[in-house]
Formats: C-alpha cells, sequence, structure tokens
C-alpha cells in the first residue's frame, strides 16, 4: 500500500506537519492540494503507517485518534498542549515497569499499552500570563 501514489501523497503530508492532526484534517489537507484520494483510503494508509511504526497515533480528549509521523522508533509517550496542540516524545521507563507488573498480576503476559499525557506548554503558559 506505502508503494501507491497515494502512499506517498500521504506521507508527504505527514512529514509537512508539525502537530498531530485527525484522518479529517489530513484528508481536508489533501483536497486543498487538489489530490482526489477518499476519507476511507486515508484511514487505511494511516493504520498501516501506524502499525509498522511509521507515524504515531493518539487519542485527543474527545476521543478522536490524531496522527503525526513518529520521530523515534522505540516505544515512548507523548506530552501534548491542549492549547496548541504541540507535542513532544517522551521516554517513560516508570510507566514501562508499572504496566508490567499490574499486567503481570492480573496473570496477562505479551502486554501493550499507550499513555496520552495532555496539559499546556510553556508557550501557551506564557501568553496566559
Amino acid at each position: 500500500m506505502r508503494g501507491t501514489r497515494q502512499g506517498a501523497i500521504i506521507g508527504q503530508v505527514l512529514a509537512e506537519l508539525s502537530e498531530f492532526r485527525s484522518a479529517q484534517d489530513i484528508h481536508g489537507e489533501l483536497r486543498q492540494r487538489g489530490e482526489r484520494i477518499g476519507l476511507a483510503t486515508v484511514y487505511r494508509h494511516l493504520q498501516v503507517l501506524r502499525q509498522d511504526g511509521t507515524v504515531d497515533a493518539i487519542q485527543d480528549q474527545n476521543g478522536e485518534t490524531l496522527y503525526r509521523r513518529c520521530e523515534s522508533s522505540g516505544h515512548h509517550h507523548h506530552v501534548t498542549c491542549r492549547s496548541c496542540g504541540t507535542s513532544v516524545e517522551v521516554e517513560g521507563p516508570v510507566i514501562e515497569r508499572w504496566a508490567e507488573k499490574v499486567a503481570t498480576e492480573a496473570g496477562f503476559t505479551d502486554i501493550d499499552h499507550t499513555m496520552e499525557i495532555f496539559g499546556t506548554c510553556p508557550a501557551c503558559a506564557r501568553r496566559r500570563d
């Protein structure tokens, strides 16, 4: 799927976005550029890119999935600004140990997890003052 023209165009848009965006936003950006790619195609490509680790996905506070080109290859989490959408990738060894401990205590193996952290970035905090 990634070897297609549509996949290349979606990849180009993702490379130009610095913040997390919804599939609908990405689709809208494609339409503004004159690309005739359906929303279902955008979702399919984003899912493939997410599965292979090329794209990060988080859920915002309303439960909507947002996407962004992944900046690091290892497992990580994000701290995202509620105001401007700026997102920083962070390592979380304490979170990793906690998730493993909780799952093991419940008798689970082969675990995976997601965690989204939201707050106000320093720039937005300064603007509020």
